[in-house]
């Protein structure tokens, strides 16, 4: 009898180094950032059985096998509709700015998706605005209404919205709704989905949280974009989810979200249009490609040379793309440059490129909440001040609510603005988009808001934050080693 304990002890203990080192081989030979494997490496070790058991789920890059194949399956007839574009008069690499045409050129070589001149932006600062705007679009709607979004919670605006797209439906329009599952779980418990369905709404659950299929599909990647488009005319982007503020998180105690859309008129607008069909593909089979853009400029046009540059990233697009775009950006600023963002969270050659753009003299400023609605990410960025304040970075930490508003402005000439948050789940997990914008008026725009922003918050002091609290550093220092899976 004592052997047989003897032999299952052993057996036990073979089975758990092989268990161990298997995952280990399988993290190592991941190529991808050192930082994420160290982090795994050392959620492995250190709660074995279960961080095994998170590396399965959360570990690497699964869409699921029916999501993935279908990508696939789609790289042919998305690109040869993109590349028709290429031969559109508004295609104009010839005018862009320096600052724009690098980043036009990646974007196309990587993922086929050329700029596009003659585009009428207009730049929402105020969620009742934007809500209303966007309802007012739906109400004027003729053929077809197509939304994506993280999150859509009752309330407020947002059921003025709702009601606008049942109307909408009920009238003949085509309206296709995505919205993520996990973002959107409250909307998804309300009465709206029954009543949009029976509407005639063409609404889907995206990326469905099935503890059935955890092992057969990474659980936390996320559909985050958000995307209206009506009539393949109007389109919106950027960071607000649909919702109503004062209507949404109201207990998290870090005051209202604060916000901006972009509201785009022109050629552009097809291409924001098939980034929601490529979703809507993804997660149903179904392809609903839109029309193509109608490409002919008048030369007198204010925007006739100025173009937007659509970027999506995410499962099934080229690999780290958002971050090249980033990068490119920041390395390109001569002058000035100047980010929002609610989770600080880089990546290190984002870091190193924040750091080498402050040191060679240009002012880099980094706006983010004072507040955070994640304890876990508030913590993490506070383990990075140190080293941006001593490159001679900027810190403003907002106090005006959870700002949320993404973007860059580089040289107050170009800018990105959109859906991605400076972490590593904006940048290598979730479905993004970023519009890269090349026109001065709309830069002017976003410069003010950004002064705006800088004006109600406090600047990091250096010295002052040297003087913290010697019971946060360790605190700040355990966050920072797990910050590459945030």
């Amino acid at each position: 009898m004592d052997k047989i304990y003897q032999f299952l002890v052993w057996a036990s203990v073979f089975f758990y180094w092989l268990l161990i080192a298997g995952v280990t081989i399988r993290v190592v030979l991941k190529r991808r950032a050192l930082g994420v494997s160290i982090a795994w490496l050392m959620i492995i070790y250190i709660i074995p059985i279960v961080g095994v058991i998170l590396y399965l789920l959360f570990g690497e890059l699964n869409l699921g096998r029916k999501r993935a194949e279908r990508a696939r399956s789609m790289f042919a007839p998305y690109g040869k509709w993109l590349e028709t574009i290429n031969e559109c008069e508004a295609h104009r690499p010839q005018h862009q700015s320096f600052l724009a045409r690098p980043v036009h050129d990646l974007c196309l070589r990587r993922a086929g998706i050329p700029a596009l001149a003659g585009n009428q932006l207009t730049l929402f600062n105020e969620t009742a605005d934007i809500l209303r705007n966007i309802a007012q679009d739906v109400r004027e709607a003729e053929h077809s209404v197509n939304m994506v979004f993280y999150i859509w919670h009752p309330g407020g605006h947002a059921d003025d919205v709702a009601k606008a797209v049942c109307d909408a439906a009920k009238r003949g329009v085509t309206v296709r709704i995505l919205l993520d599952s996990a973002g959107s779980k409250t909307f998804f418990r309300s009465h709206w989905p029954d009543a949009m369905r029976k509407a005639g709404v063409e609404l889907i659950e995206a990326l469905a949280v099935s503890p059935a299929r955890m092992f057969l599909r990474r659980l936390d990647i996320r559909q985050h974009r958000k995307i209206v488009i009506v009539d393949n005319k109007i389109g919106y982007t950027g960071s607000m989810n649909l919702v109503d503020p004062r209507f949404f998180k109201q207990n998290a105690g870090v005051g209202q979200w604060v916000d901006i859309m972009v509201k785009a008129e022109g050629p552009s607008v097809p291409i924001l249009n098939s980034i929601f069909a490529w979703d809507w593909e993804v997660e149903t089979g179904l392809r609903y490609l839109p029309d193509l853009p109608q490409c002919s400029l008048i030369e007198e046009h204010r925007h006739a040379n100025h173009s937007v540059q659509v970027a999506p990233s995410g499962p099934g697009m080229p690999d780290g793309i958002i971050q090249q775009v980033l990068m490119l950006a920041i390395h390109q600023a001569k002058k000035s440059l100047t980010i929002t963002t609610p989770y600080l969270v880089p990546s290190e050659s984002l870091l190193s490129a924040l750091q080498t753009t402050a040191q060679r003299g240009v002012t880099v400023n980094i706006i983010i909440p004072a507040k955070n609605d994640s304890l876990m990410v508030e913590w993490a960025s506070r383990s990075f001040f140190n080293e941006l304040l001593r490159a001679g970075i900027n810190i403003y930490r907002f106090n005006g609510g959870l700002l949320h508003t993404k973007s860059v402005m580089v040289d107050d000439n170009f800018c990105l603005i959109g859906t991605v948050n400076l972490d590593m789940r904006s940048l290598w997990l979730n479905f993004e988009l970023t519009l890269c914008v090349d026109d001065p008026e709309f830069c002017d725009d976003l410069v003010a808001l950004q002064n705006g922003y800088m004006a109600n918050s406090s600047l990091v002091d250096r010295t002052e934050w040297s003087r913290r609290s010697v019971f946060n550093r360790p605190i700040e220092q355990f966050f920072y080693m797990f910050s590459p899976l945030l």
